[in-house]
C-alpha cells in the first residue's frame, strides 16, 4: 500500500517552505526517521524525516520550490508492493518523527506510526493556498489571476503556465486569448529573477510588522573604550588558544544585559489586546549575524548569569551555525533584546528596527580614533565606539532610554564594573 506524506506544520504559524536538498530518489528504501527532505521555513533550515519504514514511490517538488503545508512531499510505499497502478492513499495527520516543542506557540507535535498528534495549536488559516512554481505565480500575479482557484494538473497538483493559459481560456479574470510571460521574461539578458527566499520573506514581514506596531525612538551616543581594548587585547591571545574570538560585542553584551536588570521597561513587551506589560525577569540577548542567505538573529540565553569568556564561546558557536544554515528553532526562540554589529562591515550611525515585540534594539558602529579630553583636561587620542538605540516609545520614555543608554556606556568605560556586580 501507498500513502501520501505530506509537508508537516511544524509550527509557529508555517505557511510553507522551501526544498533545499533531497535526501532520497524514487525506488529508494527509507527507515522511520531517514531525512526525507532538507526545507527552509521562516525559522529554520530543518530537515525533514520518515514517520514510516517503505520504498519511496514517488517524490514532488524541486530544489527551490516552495511547499506549503498539507501538500504533498512523497509517496512511499509501506508493503513493497511498487506496481506502477498502486492506488495512493492518504493519510491523515502523517508527520514528523518523534516529538517538537514548537518555539513560542505551546504546541507539540508527536509522531509515531499511528501517525502525528498535536496540543494546544491554533487553528490553521482555512483558505487552501494553491502549490505552483515561481514562475506561475509570476504570471498569474501580472495578469490578475487568483492562483489559488485553479486546479493544478502538474506533480503533486502544482499550478502550470498552462493550467493559467486554460484558465484564462475558458472564461477565467483574463479576458486575452493567449497569456503572454511577464514583461521581465522578454528582457531576459537585462534582469535576473530570482524567487524570495523563505529568510527573505520572514525579514521583510517581521521589518513591517515592527515598523507598524512599534512607535520608534532612536538614540545617538559616543563611549570612549580604551581600557576596555586593552583588557580585550590582553586576553584575546589567551583565548584564542581554546579556540575562542573575544570581540567587543561579547562585551557589550554583557553591558547590556547588566543594564536591563536596573532597567526593566528595556526587557519588556506591550500585550495592547489584554491592556498588560510583561516584564521578563530573563535576558536572552538576540544578535543579529548578517549570512549569505539573509539577517538571522539567535539568541544568547542568560547573558547576565555567564561570563565574558562564555559570551564570546556562544557568539563563536552561533555565527558558524548561522552561516552554516544550522541553527535550530531553540538557538532563535525567546530573545529579550537584540544588539546589531554593523561597524565591523561600515557605518557609524544607523536606525536600527525594533526586534517586535521586543523594547528595544542597540545598534554598534564602527570604532574610531579621535581626539578626546582626557582626565587632566588635556586632549588626547581616544578609542570611540559608536552606538544607537533605538526603543518603542510606547513602552520607554525618554528620560529612560538615556539613562539605559549611560548604564551601558558606564561599563564599557570601566569593564572591570562587569565582573563586579
Amino acid at each position: 500500500m501507498r500513502y501520501i506524506f505530506k509537508f508537516p506544520d511544524i509550527g509557529e504559524g508555517l505557511d510553507e517552505g522551501t526544498i533545499v536538498e533531497w535526501h532520497v530518489e524514487k525506488g529508494q528504501a527509507v527507515k522511520m526517521g531517514d531525512s526525507l527532505v532538507t526545507m527552509e521555513t521562516d525559522k529554520v533550515v530543518t530537515a525533514i524525516p520518515s514517520p514510516k519504514d517503505g520504498t519511496i514511490a514517488a517524490i514532488f517538488g524541486k530544489p527551490g520550490e516552495t511547499i506549503n503545508v498539507g501538500a504533498a512531499l512523497v509517496e512511499i510505499d509501506i508493503d513493497g508492493d511498487s506496481k506502477d497502478d498502486s492506488q495512493p492513499v492518504e493519510e491523515e495527520g502523517a508527520g514528523v518523527v518523534g516529538t517538537l516543542e514548537v518555539a513560542g506557540s505551546g504546541v507539540v507535535l508527536s509522531a509515531s506510526k499511528e501517525g502525528v498528534s498535536s496540543e494546544s495549536s491554533e487553528k490553521r488559516n482555512s483558505k487552501k493556498k494553491a502549490l505552483a512554481t515561481p514562475v506561475a505565480r509570476a504570471i498569474a500575479k501580472d495578469y490578475g489571476i487568483d492562483i489559488n482557484l485553479l486546479k493544478g494538473t502538474g506533480p503533486g497538483g502544482r499550478v502550470t503556465k498552462d493550467d493559467i493559459v486554460n484558465y484564462s481560456k475558458e472564461g477565467g479574470s483574463v479576458q486575452n486569448d493567449k497569456v503572454m510571460l511577464p514583461s521581465y521574461k522578454e528582457q531576459e539578458n537585462s534582469v535576473e529573477i530570482e524567487p524570495l527566499s523563505q529568510i527573505r520573506k520572514t525579514i521583510a514581514k517581521n521589518m513591517l510588522q515592527s515598523k507598524h506596531n512599534a512607535a520608534h525612538m532612536t538614540v545617538f551616543e559616543e563611549v570612549e573604550i580604551s581600557i576596555l581594548d586593552s583588557i580585550r587585547k590582553k586576553y584575546k591571545e589567551l583565548y584564542s588558544k581554546e579556540d575562542i574570538k573575544l570581540t567587543y560585542l561579547a562585551f557589550i553584551i554583557k553591558a547590556v544585559a547588566l543594564s536591563l536588570k536596573k532597567f526593566k521597561t528595556l526587557n519588556s513587551q506591550m500585550d495592547w489586546d489584554n491592556g498588560t506589560m510583561i516584564y521578563k525577569k530573563y535576558y536572552n540577548i538576540g544578535i543579529a549575524i548578517d549570512t549569505q542567505k539573509g539577517l538571522v538573529v539567535p539568541v544568547i540565553k542568560n547573558a547576565d548569569k555567564i561570563s565574558i569568556k562564555e559570551i564570546a564561546s556562544e557568539i563563536s558557536v552561533l555565527s558558524e551555525k548561522a552561516h552554516e544554515g544550522k541553527l535550530t528553532l531553540d538557538d532563535m526562540k525567546d530573545g529579550t533584546f537584540s544588539v546589531t554589529s554593523y561597524g565591523s562591515i561600515g557605518g557609524l550611525f544607523a536606525v536600527p528596527v525594533i526586534n517586535y515585540p521586543q523594547a528595544g534594539i542597540l545598534g554598534v558602529g564602527r570604532i574610531s580614533r579621535k581626539p578626546v579630553i582626557g582626565e587632566n583636561g588635556e586632549l588626547v587620542a581616544g578609542l570611540v565606539l559608536p552606538l544607537s538605540l533605538s526603543v518603542d516609545h510606547r513602552i520607554a520614555d525618554g528620560g529612560e532610554t538615556a539613562r539605559f543608554l549611560n548604564s551601558i556606556m558606564s561599563y564599557l568605560k570601566d569593564p572591570i564594573a562587569l565582573i563586579m556586580e
